[in-house]
């Protein structure tokens, strides 16, 4: 066999080893960010339409996110947070939407406190998706039902949700263990419908 034929022969395989490697060096980045970034991943491909555009922008992600200083809060600035929620979730009986406000300024003010960038609600994502990859989704949730309810679009259900919603972002952002003194929008109510309940009888029975 002449030797210009060993060269092509051999030229074959060094491409064909170098595709085997290129690719399993691209699967293993692939599964990399799904890892990271969860069920984002299958919604920015979806978005996208083009795995490789959508990959591209979450490595971007990563490199942006890689410059912050992300902190841990104080003790003293979780509890003053825990506080200011507790304040929230017992205002929603009364206004709804204004409790929807608050929930979305407080985790912005515990974001920032943090050294997340807050001005742009993208950026917010962006980062959230990194750090926080299992709440991104009920993150746009909720500030979608404050914006409708800005607009008085949102129903009461609507708003109950977005502060739901904003409440599981805001125990992650805590990073604590126990966040049973993050209350809950579900639970506020019941406490409050049932002294509700209780003033109304009281009322009824002065009336005898």
């Amino acid at each position: 066999m002449s030797t210009w034929v060993w060269i092509v022969i051999a030229a074959v395989v060094v491409i064909v080893i170098l595709a085997i490697v290129w690719s399993a060096m691209r699967a293993k980045r692939t599964r990399a960010l799904q890892d990271t970034f969860g069920g984002e991943y299958d919604r920015t491909v979806d978005q996208s339409g083009d795995r490789r555009a959508a990959e591209r922008e979450l490595r971007d992600r990563q490199k942006q996110h890689e410059q912050l200083d992300i902190r841990p809060l104080s003790a003293a600035a979780r509890d003053g947070y825990v506080r200011r929620w507790q304040s929230t979730q017992s205002r929603f009986v009364d206004d709804p939407k204004g409790a929807v406000a608050e929930a979305d300024q407080l985790v912005q003010d515990v974001m920032q406190e943090r050294g997340y960038p807050t001005k742009d609600f993208e950026r917010r994502v962006a980062d959230i998706s990194i750090d926080h990859p299992g709440v991104v989704e009920k993150y746009r949730t909720a500030d979608g039902i404050a914006r409708a309810s800005e607009r008085g679009e949102a129903s009461t259900e609507d708003m109950r949700h977005s502060v739901r919603h904003y409440r599981a972002l805001f125990a992650e952002l805590l990073e604590t263990d126990d966040d049973s003194d993050v209350e809950n929008v579900d639970d506020v109510s019941s406490r409050d419908d049932g002294r509700v309940e209780a003033r109304d009888a009281q009322n009824v029975e002065r009336l005898r």
